[in-house]
């Protein structure tokens, strides 16, 4: 089998990338590298562009390598990567909307983030374009058979949540296709980011999904610190995973609930409701903010923990442990609960293993990967945790790896406020004589997060992309819908819980 590595060292080394190598390939190497994805040998971690390059993040499972190639594209065309591996076609279509990259031999090649409101086409490329009166209407795959009808869902809902189209194509009951339309929350999140300083460059990092704030800010603090050689105290380091675990049990518990919630069970959405604002409180308490936004901060953390805040964080692990036990065996012993969760949904484990979903989708469905496990950053490398996997890939499987995974994160915090460190958290770092290349994955509550940059010579973020793990997993949503009936489509949905706001940027 290939290494990821070999590919690397044969082609164009790019100097100051860390903590990764970074390759120019040739068209030929480029089209290897899709190859390799295609026959499963790598995972792609990520497909960008900036004007007159196309990069992709590549790991290589078989020996945790990881390794960036990228693709001079004078032209503005690249061979397509979506033709040979499905997982990168949505992320080939934004790139085209942003930089005007074509991918030659795509399948698909509508608009995805561009809705033909911006005003302007291929607004972060070298030749910005003034951009058409009005788009033409979206056209969604066509379906053939008999007796089928279409349910157009969105992009407003009723419920309070952001915006995005859902297409369902339906034989009475029974969904045959669904097909999502998003890009509703595009923020211009790599325009925004592009000059900007590094500290103005943390906090648009945090926003880019809210509930995984702590997860984006860490991810780019890490990128940062790597390009620029920065070692963070280790008081900060045990901070940030305190935090990451507390928003991670925030999140887990309330999708819980909510998952229980559209099936009806509204008493486990009011309990799991409560626990997860005592998170928040006790997050509040402890670091000065409820989602604790802008305390990851790159050096290290804004803020240390008192006394005051570590009685709190106490107080809530004793709290979850005493009642969430009874709610696991209220959603375990409630059958009408079951009937709805149990074989619903369900996402086969070839899928899973061909998209690399992260999270909770890809775990509950047999895709043994955690970024903390797995490449085990600081302080998780001196932690003791399991990574839950199940094989179903069922609604229920994926309420299951959330449970185990509250557990898990009990148990880290539980570790990290017996070993916590003492010592400063944060630590000055010089700005200026890049440019540097910083890359960096951590896992959020939905799964991996991946961080890339360039700082230049004046200290501010030249460009930098940030992929939600959401990109691999929307998709699998439309999959795993197939056969279900159109009422249990919410159902599936909160289960998997994908980000609007994280992937449309």
């Amino acid at each position: 089998m290939p290494a990821l590595t070999d590919l690397i060292l044969a082609a164009e080394g790019v100097d100051n990338h860390l903590p990764w190598p970074r390759a120019v390939v040739t068209s030929k190497e480029w089209s290897f590298a899709v190859e390799q994805l295609a026959e499963g040998h790598w995972s792609l971690l990520g497909l960008w562009g900036e004007p007159g390059t196309v990069h992709m993040a590549l790991l290589d499972e078989a020996v945790w390598d990881i390794g960036v190639v990228s693709l001079l594209c004078p032209d503005g065309r690249y061979p397509s990567v979506g033709l040979l591996h499905p997982p990168a076609l949505r992320l080939e279509r934004a790139v085209a909307d942003l930089f005007g990259l074509l991918p030659q031999g795509a399948p698909d090649t509508r608009r995805w983030l561009d809705h033909g409101h911006w005003g302007v086409s291929f607004p972060l490329s070298a030749r910005v374009q003034t951009a058409a009166a009005a788009a033409p209407p979206y056209q969604f795959l066509p379906v053939e058979g008999e007796s089928l009808h279409q349910i157009p869902v969105g992009p407003v809902h009723a419920g309070i949540i952001e915006p995005g189209h859902f297409r369902f194509t339906a034989s009475g009951e029974t969904v045959v296709r669904l097909e999502e339309g998003l890009g509703y929350t595009h923020k211009g999140m790599e325009g925004l980011m592009a000059g900007s300083d590094i500290d103005h460059a943390a906090k648009l990092a945090g926003r880019t999904s809210g509930d995984s704030t702590v997860a984006y800010a860490l991810a780019f603090c890490r990128a940062v610190e790597a390009a620029l050689g920065i070692e963070v105290p280790a008081r900060a380091v045990w901070l940030r995973a305190l935090m990451a675990e507390l928003e991670r049990l925030a999140n887990h518990l309330g999708d819980i609930g909510a998952i229980c919630n559209d099936a009806a069970f509204a008493l486990m959405h009011a309990h799991c409701g409560v626990l997860r604002e005592r998170v928040l409180r006790a997050s509040d308490a402890a670091f000065g903010h409820r989602l604790m936004r802008d305390r990851v901060v790159p050096g290290g953390v804004a803020i240390d923990l008192n006394d005051e805040g570590t009685t709190a964080i106490r107080s809530l692990i004793a709290e979850i442990r005493q009642r969430f036990p009874a709610l696991v065996e209220l959603y375990d012993n409630t059958a009408s609960l079951q009937d709805r969760t149990v074989a619903t949904g369900r996402l086969r484990v070839e899928l899973a293993r061909q998209y690399r979903a992260g999270g909770y989708v890809g775990r509950a469905s047999g895709r043994d990967f955690d970024a903390r496990r797995s490449l085990a950053y600081p302080p998780y490398d001196a932690l003791n945790f399991n990574v839950p996997l199940l094989q179903e890939g069922d609604v229920n499987a994926r309420v299951w790896i959330r449970i185990h995974e509250v557990e898990q994160s009990l148990s880290l915090v539980e570790q990290i406020l017996r070993q916590l460190p003492g010592g400063p958290i944060r630590v000055d770092f010089a700005r200026t004589g890049g440019p540097h290349e910083g890359m960096a994955l951590v896992e959020g509550f939905r799964g991996d997060i991946l961080a890339w940059l360039r700082i230049g010579k004046s200290g501010l973020i030249e460009r930098c992309h940030l992929r939600d793990p959401s990109w691999f997993q929307w998709p699998l949503l439309e999959a795993a819908i197939e056969g279900n009936i159109v009422a249990d489509f919410p159902l599936c949905n909160k289960s998997f819980n994908c980000s609007y706001s994280g992937h449309d940027l």
